[in-house]
């Protein structure tokens, strides 16, 4: 089929890989504009856009696709569908009306549960036991179109949103695959309104560490921020990141040390149960074990976090 594709990060690369590696005519990739990052604010180029150069596949980078200008250059393009992977711009009308099978979306949920911007970290910090991808035809509003076929798996115990996203970007891009082979067999199907919820985007703010919540709720939340922004708290006045935990036997003052040992490790009280910290880094430190930070670090066991 002729393609245009639409996506940015990491997670819609393996699509647009499957997509070349089927024989697919991607005659236009469109991603979002070039972002400095880093400490040195160096001006990289979205994971799309790089794959795309590779393979000589035009590429644009519009601000915006309301513009009627650059209407008239997808409709010149002819795509016979637009596939659209964490774009990160919400179509308009006039586009979603171009392509005659329409526009496809690779959502990274079962949907309707969990329709925006980062399913898979709020499927993890939800405590949900089954996550997936869903390739949908898409509509005006955000995430609510028919939906085509669905992959589920189950969130493994430990598993981080970090590696959960790896996981569903690879299933992702195969669902794709099989979502064009069966296009004209599929029949689309209307989401429920009633069980959608929202995942908004994530920020620094909800990462800091609420100790009164349960074991469970918390160690969903530090696996749901890695590896970004990270779960946080606060040791002796000084900020502590936590990318690991598993839970532990104890109880007490929500927040408390219970055992500080370089050998049995850190473990701290919950609101329900307690949770050893397995990996940990004192902002502007090294990240490493807990057991190794306990050798460079006394921590006396009534320690508050906060």
């Amino acid at each position: 089929m002729r393609i245009v594709f639409m996506g940015t990060p990491d997670f819609a690369v393996p699509s647009l890989q499957a997509l070349i590696d089927a024989g697919h005519d991607v005659c236009a990739v469109y991603t979002q504009p070039d972002k400095p990052q880093g400490r040195k604010q160096i001006l990289t180029a979205p994971p799309v856009k790089t794959l795309a150069l590779e393979h000589d596949i035009p590429v644009f980078q519009p601000n915006t696709l309301k513009n009627e200008d650059e209407q008239a250059r997808l409709r010149e393009l002819a795509p016979e569908v637009i596939i659209v992977v964490a774009y990160g711009k919400l179509l308009p009308k006039a586009v979603l009306d171009i392509p005659p099978h329409g526009c496809i979306n690779v959502h990274g949920s079962l949907l309707p549960r969990w329709r925006g911007a980062a399913p898979i970290q709020w499927a993890v910090i939800a405590g949900d036991e089954m996550a997936g991808v869903t390739t949908m035809q898409m509509a005006e509003g955000l995430d609510t179109g028919d939906m085509l076929l669905t992959y589920e798996t189950r969130v493994g115990e430990k598993e981080t949103a970090g590696e959960l996203f790896d996981r569903l970007a690879q299933s992702g891009a195969e669902l794709l695959i099989q979502t064009l082979v069966k296009l004209d067999e599929i029949t689309p199907r209307p989401q429920d309104d009633a069980q959608s919820c929202y995942a908004h985007m994530l920020d620094k703010q909800m990462a800091v560490i609420d100790w009164s919540k349960s074991a469970h709720e918390i160690d969903c939340l530090i696996r749901g921020l890695n590896p970004w922004p990270v779960a946080l708290t606060t040791l002796s006045g000084e900020r502590l990141k936590v990318f690991a935990a598993e839970k532990a036997n104890g109880n007490g003052e929500p927040g408390t040390v219970l055992e500080a040992d370089p050998k049995k490790g850190l473990t701290v009280a919950c609101g329900e149960g307690a949770l050893k910290l397995i990996e940990i880094q004192l902002v502007g430190g090294k990240r490493m074990k807990a057991t190794d930070f306990l050798r460079g670090h006394a921590i006396e066991v009534g320690t508050k976090l906060n």
